[in-house]
């Protein structure tokens, strides 16, 4: 059962007739969706307000079929919106999130859809807050605490930081201690401050636990243990490039939750990457992040 933690929020996306359209997204809700859809049991647990976006995320939400769909509302706080515009299918992120819901979680909130997990991934969107990050790191080591697998994708989002530094401090713990670790090539350049994403997976030196980097059209690579590979994507032209890095992670959790992956051959990661550059592909062909 893999477990995910974090934001829930609207992408708000402009339509060629001038008008913007409201999606579901936040990047473990999309994780967990792409991971239920590659065939593994998935729950969710994330916070939205007590205003009509929060009606329609939890609406749309339950479309999905996830095992549970946990949306707590915030009576106080407003839903977290992100305004996307798109540039050749490239996407760009600007969010209005002022002491919103999404970073309001507690512990106690995740009663009877922790108990049974077996992987739980943390969403980073919450790292921007204190007391998001004091939540997220006290998950972390509670879930190492139970015998728990724990996954983590940087998700980079610069401009909720005060800093760069404040930013790559906030990634700091997750990036070295959680199990398995997704990070994009520009990612991979930020936090190490390499040229390059060869030099920068260097730098990581990550040998505990997993680390897959995806190489946006050029495709993606693994490195566990002493082993390596990469695997090239198929071309494709994106409609809208909104998650198409949460679906290639949902991919991969759904194939490494309950396998003893540590011990997995290079091969079984090679056809593992296959099939994520699939599904991260496929989401680039439609718009919003995710869809049933």
């Amino acid at each position: 059962m893999i477990l995910c933690v974090g934001e829930i929020l609207a992408d708000l996306i402009g339509e060629e007739d001038g008008s913007i359209r409201m999606y579901c997204g936040g990047a473990p809700f999309n994780v967990a969706v792409n991971a239920k859809q590659a065939g593994a049991e998935v729950r969710f647990v994330g916070k939205a307000g007590s205003d009509v976006v929060g009606d329609f995320l939890a609406e749309e939400c339950a479309k999905f079929s996830l095992d549970e769909c946990r949306i707590l509302r915030d009576g106080v706080r407003n839903t977290t919106l992100a305004f996307v515009t798109l540039r050749g299918g490239e996407r760009n992120f600007s969010f209005f999130r002022h002491d919103t819901a999404d970073y309001r979680l507690s512990q106690e909130e995740l009663a009877g859809a922790w108990e049974d997990a077996d992987l739980v991934h943390i969403g980073s969107l919450m790292l921007s807050e204190p007391c998001g990050r004091t939540f997220a790191r006290a998950l972390l080591r509670r879930a190492h605490c139970e015998g728990k697998c724990v996954s983590f994708d940087m998700n980079l989002r610069e401009d909720l930081f005060p800093s760069a530094e404040a930013a790559r401090a906030a990634y700091r713990y997750f990036v070295k201690n959680a199990d398995i670790l997704k990070l994009s090539e520009d990612e991979v350049r930020f936090y190490t401050g390499a040229s390059d994403a060869e030099e920068g997976i260097a730098r990581l030196g990550r040998r505990q636990g997993a680390l897959f980097v995806t190489l946006g059209a050029k495709g993606s690579l693994f490195r566990c243990g002493g082993a390596e590979g990469f695997v090239p994507a198929r071309p494709l032209s994106p409609v809208d490039t909104t998650g198409a890095g949460d679906a290639f992670f949902g991919e991969i959790l759904a194939q490494m939750d309950g396998e003893n992956w540590r011990e997995w051959p290079k091969e079984h990661f090679l056809r593992a990457l296959e099939a994520a550059n699939g599904r991260g592909g496929a989401a680039t062909q439609f718009k919003g992040a995710v869809r049933r």
